[in-house]
């Protein structure tokens, strides 16, 4: 008679850990003034897709809007696009904790609070990204290749701090914010810096902003590969730069709600909706 053949001993099942999800609240609020980490998680920031130059994810948040208009007003704002300006990041935060204002609900917005992450993690802290480049010179411009480095060269005197690069859009981060223009289409730009204590604006409208909390209106003007320059003479889209009175230490909370309020009403005011 024959035997039946031994059954196949039984496979220890291999248990697999689940990838640990990356901190990366953990790390950014290390760097950022007056930002906890439970603030930073419950904003609910993702990571787009692109990564810095070492390694670290641009994080977004899109907030759509209360569909109460027809061509919803479209809104990209970022911070820490110069990473020794670590208020311009920490600030963002702060405000994404008030999109509860009637008025931010109508908006559709598209908000990166870092943008040059690699520049706000190192020590010190440095205006350009890991390759030395500014991102904020890095934009595309019309004739970038003559006039960005002859403007570095003979007006910064070969700053390094204010290098554009060796072309425009040479730089990961820089690509992103043009990318995201270009596939989100916004009808403004808010982009926030520090330290110079004032409001700029640069776009096709008469009428720029008067002041936003305590920040007056003062044109600095746009440069070679600018984020200004790109938006006006490139796309014909306004840009407003907000630069916050110190680059390490955060307004007050009212004032920061005050800017924001006031930006807020300004836009609602004076930026139309186009499909």
């Amino acid at each position: 008679m024959a035997t039946k053949p031994a059954s196949p001993p039984e496979k220890t099942p291999v248990l697999v850990k689940p990838e640990p999800k990356p901190d990366w609240c953990g790390k950014l609020v290390q760097h950022m003034p007056k930002v906890s980490k439970e603030m930073c998680e419950g904003i609910g920031l993702q990571p787009t897709g692109t990564l810095s130059v070492k390694g670290f994810p641009i994080l977004a948040r899109d907030y759509v809007s209360d569909g109460k208009r027809k061509v919803p007003l479209r809104i990209l704002l970022i911070g820490g696009i110069h990473g020794d300006e670590p208020t311009s990041a920490a600030i963002v935060f702060h405000w994404l904790q008030n999109m509860h204002l009637p008025i931010a609900h109508s908006i559709q917005w598209k908000v990166a609070p870092v943008v040059n992450p690699d520049g706000l993690f190192v020590t010190p802290q440095t205006r350009v990204n890991a390759n030395g480049v500014d991102l904020n010179r890095n934009f595309y411009s019309p004739n970038w290749e003559r006039d960005a480095p002859k403007y570095w060269q003979q007006r910064t005197k070969n700053d390094p701090r204010r290098y554009p690069g060796k072309t425009p859009l040479s730089e990961p981060e820089s690509r992103w914010v043009h990318d995201t223009i270009e596939s989100f289409k916004p009808h403004v730009v808010i982009s926030v810096h520090a330290p110079l204590g004032e409001v700029d604006f640069d776009g096709p409208h008469d009428v720029p902003p008067r002041r936003f909390g305590r920040l007056m209106y003062n044109r600095i003007g746009v440069y070679p590969g600018s984020l200004g320059n790109y938006g006006v003479d490139h796309r014909q889209m306004p840009v407003i730069t907000i630069e916050l009175e110190n680059a390490r230490q955060m307004p007050t909370e009212e004032e920061g709600r005050r800017i924001w309020r006031d930006m807020l009403i300004w836009i609602s005011r004076n930026i139309s909706a186009k499909s």
